[in-house]
């Protein structure tokens, strides 16, 4: 069977000098550090990859990986992959309790750590980070064999071997590119015979006691890719200028070239606004769409301000997708409006299955508009809980090549979870069918490693949790979630899994958790508490129940608020952290089974959770 990698080999006969990658640096990100040409990227996975197995590396071997996109990184994460390596990806942000629970649940034999990384964590740096809030866990004290990428600083372990020396100790002529693929692209056919051995593993949420992580294999991994060059449209002798691997690689395996910024854009967003100008594709989450427009808004295309008599259109790619949350109207609205020479496109996916749909904005826009051809499902505003969807729902677009949809009408309180006189689950000549959006496809996760690891078969399909119907163009509509998510940056929190711990803080009888949404798609997140009742007043510590009728009070700055906001910290992982703690009277309950309105809650605190702008 195929790798994905193998059309490196076939990219590298072919057009052996085009640029595969170039990275930029310098103070203002506008210098190019580094170029790779296909040859020499083909060349250096393969050695490397003989390097790493020289070293000790065998097929199943897990590498916990934190080196940002860059040449070597970009080398070593692929030669992994080559020698039948999986590259695990853990937050170093979480807290140092569920790192820790994350290390023990991937068990990884290796590390591939940016020096600075290592320095920042345990060396010389270690009270520059904390001072600025950074408790980073010890990575020069995981017990594994250690990898690094830069130049060597404090702080790296002994015995660490650097990821360019791994690649210099393979003579040239010792390691053969691999034959030309017959009749495959390296697309979604790679991987192990049997199709199981992990290539990726991405932590996505969970707690310290059920960390829960993402497991794909090379052929999900190659399916993913493939349906990425979708979205993006990509061709050979294109540019891609992003930060995110998924745009990247696709990039470059359809012959095109990886620019890769100097820094993230939402750190610098200048420096990104100059590089992506005239690229042919970008991909970027909301919240570094956001950066870059208020850049862009701020300087007309020669440095004067927006509006100004100098000031001109500004420059951005030909593509530009978002996604990895919710893509508001509002965001797509200024996006064109800021960038109008420039295609949007918004696209859904989970990363248990990505991508999965594409719209692009002027579809997306016209759809919540009413001017769409989406059939009406009497949406709230989609799974974001926004209200871009008018009366169709957030529509997300048409599932890509491959991609297979299922809508489960027989989902359990369904009609809870849809917007108030929406309970249709499919009935003949109520209009579409309602239900939770199953998906299938070629990127479709193997499953998560608790399950793998426990002996588990691989999934077959993957349930969203998102309330969605398909129009009569089978363009995916959402209308609701059928289970509590909050999405905040790329971080999934599931409110269950925390509010309990919540309810046993003292003085606390109730806790939720909302999202509320924010223009440019992020959530802010903001735990509502009630205070405990006093013995004999009728009601127990956790009631929902009103003491009065009528909708509850909430208020910000209470002593109960200020008590549960420095408590937070010690219950709570690092990533569902509350941007803000209220108290209310009571809370409100909704459906047949009494459940917290999570609906009316989030319209009761978004006057204080404040906004941004789109």
């Amino acid at each position: 069977m195929t790798h994905f990698l193998d059309g490196l080999a076939t990219l590298a006969r072919d057009t052996p000098d085009a640029v595969a990658l170039r990275w930029f640096g310098g103070r203002d990100g506008a210098r190019v550090r580094e170029e790779v040409t296909f040859a020499g990227l083909a060349e250096r996975v393969e050695r490397t990859a003989s390097g790493l197995r020289a070293q000790g590396m065998e097929p199943g071997d897990r590498v916990l990986f934190s080196i940002r996109p860059r040449p070597e990184g970009v080398v070593l994460c692929l030669a992994i992959l080559r020698a039948g390596g999986a590259v695990v990806f853990v937050d170093p942000g979480s807290t140092p309790e569920l790192f820790a629970a994350r290390i023990a649940a991937a068990r990884p034999r290796w590390a591939a750590t940016e020096a600075l990384l290592y320095a920042a964590s345990s060396g010389p740096l270690r009270g520059v980070a904390r001072s600025r809030g950074l408790l980073l866990p010890d990575y020069g004290r995981l017990p594994v064999r250690h990898l690094y990428s830069g130049r060597w600083l404090p702080g790296v372990p002994r015995g660490a071997r650097r990821a360019a020396r791994v690649l210099a100790e393979v003579p040239l002529p010792a390691v053969a590119l691999p034959a030309a693929p017959s009749g495959a692209d390296g697309g979604a056919d790679g991987g192990s015979p049997d199709g199981v051995d992990p290539a990726l593993i991405v932590f996505t949420s969970g707690t310290t006691a059920e960390p829960k992580a993402v497991v794909h294999t090379a052929d999900t991994l190659g399916g993913m890719l493939g349906l990425f060059a979708q979205v993006g449209g990509l061709r050979a002798g294109q540019r891609a200028h992003t930060d995110q691997m998924f745009l990247g690689l696709p990039a470059v395996l359809s012959g095109g070239t990886w620019e890769m910024p100097a820094r993230a854009p939402k750190d610098a967003p200048e420096a990104f606004a100059r590089g992506v100008a005239g690229a042919d594709s970008s991909f970027l989450v909301p919240a570094d769409v956001t950066a870059l427009l208020d850049v862009l808004e701020a300087r007309g295309a020669d440095g004067s301000p927006v509006g100004s008599p100098a000031a001109g259109p500004a420059v951005g790619p030909a593509v530009l997708a978002v996604g990895a949350a919710p893509v508001t109207v509002a965001l797509l609205e200024r996006g064109r409006r800021v960038l109008p020479g420039t295609r949007w496109i918004a696209v859904y996916g989970a990363t248990e299955i990505l991508p999965a749909a594409m719209t692009d904005a002027d579809e997306k826009i016209a759809a919540a508009a009413g001017s769409g051809t989406a059939a009406s499902a009497g949406s709230d505003g989609g799974s974001d809980g926004g209200s871009d969807g008018g009366a169709h729902g957030d529509l997300v677009g048409r599932p890509l090549g491959g991609i297979g949809v299922r809508i489960d009408t027989a989902v359990v309180g369904l009609d809870e979870d849809l917007p108030e006189g929406d309970t249709n689950a499919g009935a003949p000549g109520d209009g579409p069918a309602v239900g939770e959006l199953v998906l299938t496809g070629p990127s479709l996760m193997a499953g998560y490693l608790a399950d793998l690891d426990a002996g588990k078969p691989r999934v077959t399909e993957h349930r969203t949790g998102d309330l969605a119907y398909q129009d009569e163009d089978g363009r995916i509509v959402l209308v609701g979630r059928n289970r509590d998510m909050i999405i905040r940056g790329t971080v999934n929190i599931y409110p269950g899994l925390f509010e309990p711990r919540l309810r046993d803080l003292p003085g606390v009888g109730d806790a939720v958790m909302v999202g509320v949404p924010m223009p440019d798609g992020d959530e802010r997140v903001v735990l509502v508490v009630t205070a405990e009742r006093a013995a004999g007043e009728g009601a127990p510590r956790d009631s929902a129940e009103p003491r009065g009728k009528g909708a509850p009070w909430v208020r910000a700055g209470t002593d109960l608020a200020r008590s549960v906001a420095d408590q937070v910290a010690r219950v709570l992982d690092h990533g569902a952290l509350p941007d803000l703690v209220v108290e209310a009277s009571h809370v409100p309950l909704a459906g047949r089974s009494r459940k917290p309105d999570r609906h009316a809650l989030v319209g009761l605190v978004s006057p204080l959770a404040g906004t941004v702008r789109a």
